[in-house]
């Protein structure tokens, strides 16, 4: 009789020792302070739900507005409830679980859902929103499914508050992407998934059109076109990876966006990368100084091409925020979050900081169990004021605020 046929998995698929890199935690240890949206029935699994004024379905953006003082929760917070196609508001940051939003933004009341409210396109509409960033005093919003971005000069503290100035789109009723042409120009967009305010400038994740968009200022009137464009050689070109091999200059899902320690960075989902700028880019397709999650400008794969990842690989990171000196990275497909910091600026560098997974060479939704209050599944969206780090939990249809385990420098 012969010998069985024995099948060697390859030694990617081996998970390798846990204890070989050391770490400390990015978030407290002990879990969020706050949970807004999650639902639990007796098997304790988060399943998608109805629209309320705290329930949530797959959110993927989010902010807080306030400082850095003992003060910060009494400022308002936003977040972009994705799957019921809405923002919603809270007066102040919340201090206890599931607390009911104070108003909403892009659906007639809290318990209705559909795009754009299965009605017309408005200003106060939205399709599928994602990223959201205050702006100083003012907010905008990615409205990615209507290919446009909000703004409001003064963040909105009421509901339906119609958007003051549109990007993307000529007016407040249209919602094609690059307004029905083949080609984008400066001042169209295709699935903007992104958005980020430096101070002094706005930046647009125009994911669809594979590049980043920034104007010199607050946007004041509608359809202003961009001033710069990283990810592809011109205004009008869309090509993925700008139409060859990847490279530094080059993207394929641009998703996040963040100024570290001075230096512009961009989440490139696709390319499972954090580019990273050393300072504000001032040309057209400037090419990046380094990048995170890879081991150079041509690799792509997902964790390094290895099944499990490590210290230094990313799996679709599709969210990014800083505290102080630390950028913070949602490694999105691995559900974990990971922390550099400023120091860590070469292409490969190991993170030093990792909640949600026990170590490094681990990864799965939920650490492959049911979701327990520190425990996360495909994290999206992040932000952070002070030492709170909002999360967007979007695979348990919740969003954390949680805080640094780190010091603020």
């Amino acid at each position: 009789m012969s010998e069985p046929l024995r099948v060697s998995l390859t030694p990617a698929l081996h998970r390798p020792e846990a204890a070989t890199v050391p770490f400390q935690p990015l978030l407290r240890p002990a879990g969020p302070r706050v949970v807004i949206g999650t639902v639990e029935q007796g098997d304790a699994l988060a399943v998608p739900v109805s629209p309320t004024p705290w329930t949530l379905f797959g959110p993927r953006g989010g902010c807080l507005f306030g400082g850095n003082d003992q003060r910060e929760m009494r400022w308002p917070m936003y977040i972009a409830d994705t799957g019921h196609h809405r923002l919603l508001g809270w007066q102040q940051w919340p201090e206890a679980d599931n607390t009911p939003a104070d108003w909403i933004i892009g659906q007639p009341d809290f318990f209705y859902e559909g795009r754009n409210a299965k009605s017309e396109v408005t200003a106060s509409s939205l399709n599928v929103p994602t990223g959201v960033a205050a702006c100083g005093n003012a907010l905008a919003v990615a409205d990615a499914w209507n290919h446009r971005v909000l703004i409001w000069h003064e963040a909105p503290r009421a509901s339906h508050t119609p958007a003051d100035v549109v990007l993307g789109q000529e007016n407040f009723s249209d919602a094609e992407s690059n307004r029905c042409q083949a080609d984008p120009t400066p001042a169209t967009l295709f699935w903007p998934y992104g958005v980020h305010w430096d101070g002094a400038r706005l930046w647009v994740a125009d994911t669809g059109n594979r590049r980043v968009l920034m104007w010199n200022s607050l946007p004041a009137k509608n359809g202003q076109p961009a001033n710069l464009v990283l990810g592809q050689p011109d205004f009008i070109s869309r090509n993925e990876n700008g139409g060859g091999a990847p490279d530094a200059a080059s993207m394929r899902w641009p998703h996040a966006i963040g100024i570290w320690d001075g230096k512009l960075c961009v989440a490139d989902a696709g390319d499972n990368r954090v580019m990273v700028w050393d300072g504000i880019p001032q040309t057209i397709n400037a090419r990046c100084a380094f990048m995170l999650g890879q081991r150079d400008f041509t690799q792509v794969d997902h964790n390094q091409s290895l099944y499990w990842p490590n210290a230094a690989s990313l799996n679709m990171p599709y969210g990014l925020a800083v505290a102080g000196k630390w950028l913070m990275i949602a490694d999105t497909a691995n559900s974990r979050l990971l922390g550099w910091q400023a120091d860590d600026s070469e292409t490969g560098a190991a993170a030093k900081l990792l909640t949600g997974q026990c170590d490094f060479h681990a990864k799965g939704d939920n650490r492959w169990q049911p979701p327990v209050r520190d425990s996360l599944c495909w994290p999206y969206g992040m932000a952070a004021c002070g030492k709170t780090v909002l999360v967007c939990d979007s695979g348990n249809n919740r969003v954390l605020l949680w805080r640094l385990a780190q010091e603020v420098e």
